[in-house]
This record gives C-alpha cells, sequence and structure tokens, in this order.
C-alpha cells in the first residue's frame, strides 16, 4: 500500500476532454485513484486530434495530461452504453464533467441532481468555462476565452503592445488544480473519521474564476486605488529591480525584493553609491525612477555573461537566475533531480515522457503507473468490471 498513493482505493469517472478536466483526473490518478477516462465511440477527447505533433498517431498534446487513465468509449445516448456508465458511476467515489449545461446532463440522467440522488456519497465535479451559475452560466469557454474574461491578457506583453496570450492555457491548467483541490476536501468532508458528513458534493469551478483568482495582488492594488493596472511588460508593478536584465550574452532575471538585497546587489555589481542616491535609496524611488535605474544596471551587466552574473549574485545571497526555453528547463539538472519528467512505456511509441506532479510526499506520494490510454483501449476489461469495480 505503501507505493500505491494517497488516493489509493478512490474511484474517479471522467468524462472530460481538451486539458482543464484531463488534468484535474491526472493529478487523481498521480495520486493513486483509479480514474476512468469515458469518451466518445471512434472520436474519443476532442484533444486527441489537436497537433501536430503525433507520435504514431496519437496527439502530443493528449499525451501530456493522460497518464494514469483506462480509456472506455460509451455513447451516452445508447442505452446498453448508459446503462454501463450508470454503473460504472454507482461504484465511483468522484464524477467529473466539463459539459457547461446541465440541461444536457439532465437529458442522459448526468446531472448533479439526479447522480447525487442515487449516490447521495457521490463527489460530484463540473468545469465549464462560466460555472453553473451567474449571468454567463452555461455558456461555452475555453481557455483563450477565460484569459480574455479574466483581465490577465490585457495586461500581458509589452509596455507598448497589444494584449497577449500566455503561452500556455493557464486558465485550463488553474481550473483542472482547483477542481482537484475541490475534489480532495470533499472526499475528507465526506470520509474523515473527525468531522465526516459520510455525503459527498457538488461542487462548480469556472475557468474564468480560476483565471481571476490570478488577479491577487493585481486585483488588491486597483481595490486601493481604483485605477486600472497600466500594463508593464515584464517589469514588477511594486517592485524594482525585480525583471529581466540584459548581461553581455542575453537576458536573465534579478529579484530584489527588499533592502537588504539591493544593498548586496549594488555591492556585487560594484555600484555601491546608488544605495544612497536619492533616486534609489527606497522601493518606492527605485519604482518611480525604475528606467533610469535599469539603464544604469544593464551598463554594468554588460561587462560579463549572464551566466557568470547569476553565480556570483546567488552566491551572495541575492535571487537570479538564467531565461530558459523549454528544452532547457526539460534538461535541467535540477529540474531532473527533482523528478519532474515522467517516463512511461507506451506500446506504440516506446518512452513517453510527460511532466511530473510538483508535489514531494516525504512517503506515498504520486505514482505513475499507467501511460495515457489509446481510445477504447480498455472497453473489453471495463465491461467485464463494471459490476465488480
Amino acid at each position: 500500500m505503501a507505493d500505491q498513493g494517497p488516493l489509493h482505493g478512490i474511484k474517479v469517472v471522467d468524462m472530460t476532454e481538451a486539458l482543464a478536466g484531463p488534468y484535474c483526473a491526472m493529478l487523481l490518478g498521480d495520486l493513486g485513484a483509479d480514474v476512468v477516462k469515458v469518451e466518445r465511440p471512434k472520436v474519443g477527447d476532442q484533444a486527441r486530434s489537436w497537433g501536430p505533433p503525433f507520435l504514431e498517431g496519437e496527439s502530443a498534446y493528449f499525451l501530456g495530461v493522460n497518464r494514469n487513465k483506462r480509456s472506455v468509449e460509451l455513447d451516452s445516448k445508447d442505452a446498453a452504453d448508459s446503462d454501463l456508465l450508470q454503473r460504472l458511476i454507482a461504484r465511483a467515489d468522484v464524477f467529473l464533467t466539463n459539459n457547461p449545461r446541465i440541461d444536457s446532463l439532465a437529458r442522459s440522467g448526468l446531472d448533479p441532481a439526479t447522480l447525487r440522488g442515487r449516490d447521495p456519497r457521490l463527489v460530484y465535479a463540473a468545469i465549464s468555462g462560466y460555472g453553473h451559475f451567474g449571468p454567463k452560466a452555461n455558456r461555452g469557454g475555453y481557455d483563450i476565452i477565460a484569459q480574455g474574461e479574466a483581465g490577465l491578457m490585457a495586461l500581458t506583453g509589452p509596455a507598448e503592445g497589444g494584449p497577449s496570450r500566455f503561452p500556455s492555457p493557464m486558465a485550463d491548467i488553474s481550473g483542472g488544480i482547483y477542481a482537484c483541490l475541490g475534489v480532495l476536501a470533499a472526499l475528507y468532508a465526506r470520509d474523515s473519521s473527525e468531522r465526516g458528513t459520510g455525503a459527498g458534493q457538488f461542487i462548480d469551478v469556472s475557468l474564468v474564476d480560476a483565471q481571476t483568482s490570478w488577479l491577487a495582488n493585481i486585483g488588491a492594488s486597483y481595490f486601493a486605488t481604483g485605477k486600472r493596472p497600466p500594463r508593464l511588460g515584464n517589469a514588477h508593478p511594486t517592485v524594482t529591480p525585480y525583471q529581466p536584465v540584459r548581461a553581455r550574452d542575453k537576458t536573465m532575471i534579478i529579484a530584489v525584493g527588499n533592502e537588504r538585497l539591493w544593498e548586496k546587489l549594488c555591492k556585487v555589481l560594484g555600484v555601491e553609491p546608488l544605495v544612497k542616491d536619492p533616486r534609489f535609496s527606497s522601493n518606492a524611488q527605485r519604482n518611480v525612477n525604475r528606467a533610469g535605474l535599469i539603464a544604469l544596471l544593464e551598463e554594468k551587466l554588460a561587462t560579463r555573461d549572464a551566466a557568470d552574473w547569476v553565480d556570483a549574485l546567488v552566491e551572495a545571497g541575492i535571487p537570479a537566475g538564467p531565461i530558459n526555453f523549454p528544452d532547457e528547463t526539460l534538461t535541467d539538472e535540477h529540474v531532473l533531480a527533482r523528478r519532474m519528467v515522467v517516463e512511461l512505456e507506451h506500446p506504440l511509441i516506446g518512452i513517453v515522457r510527460s511532466i511530473a506532479t510538483p508535489i514531494h510526499f516525504a512517503a506515498n506520494g504520486p505514482t505513475y503507473r499507467r501511460y495515457p490510454p489509446r481510445l477504447g483501449e480498455h472497453n473489453a476489461e471495463l465491461r467485464a468490471l463494471a459490476d465488480h469495480w
């Protein structure tokens, strides 16, 4: 049992596709849950067609967020398949959906009232673009819509440029993480030996809500001033220097979060007089005079390569680091030592690599047991197991 994960014994029926729902289900699977991925016959999860790249016909996008699952093809509108699906759900602890419309779910008997009416212990998690209450409830939505709605795209990109989409689907990933967090809390509330109610509940997570939560400190500034935050590019709105800066060969990052670090930075760079310069003597003044300060720092940084500066700054206790491309990150010795790259043997592809769950337990933590399944790979197995899962 020690190596099976903290959610060993928890059963999950995952009827989601694209990224947010599958990511949530994968996290639960990594933590030990037995996840059954229900897919549309012949078509499957829409992400199976998202590419290139494809590896032996399998979408790299799909492979990245669907390990630790078994795949079964079921048509909820077919009587026999619907019966099998209901039998699987009857034995599940968790049901995941990303259908944005409750009325559509109700027509197939998959709405929360119906399923939880049959089994009050069921934890029912619904992930959608806008959620299931509010003026925009039941609208469809993808990650990029949420990024735009939630105020982040308007602030992302060069100060003099236009809105920019964050390159990875951060609304989807955030929605998946929040849904997983909600499921774990609901399971604890149901099963805790001290306070357990014995009942599951309905969890409603929207991508727009998940993305809006990223406004944490930006929202606090707006609430305090009533002013629209400006687009600052790579600069921090309230801390300086805390941004990319140019060294001799390439750009690097310096993050000076307090006056002690500012004094250390000036010493390492050999510009100690700046500590007492009234333009830069406090963080507030450095924010006001950011452009002039960065120009002075970059004049000094231009005398050495970024790697040399990073080593010198880190040795002095100043947070600094390189700006990596993904290939540099995913081959970095520290990332590999932290076991952040998962390797699983796939019958068609050979070794499939994906990004690990970034939670390191002292014992009984995440496990990586199943490669991302081929469409319907476990049809026969799960049809035979439905009543004994």
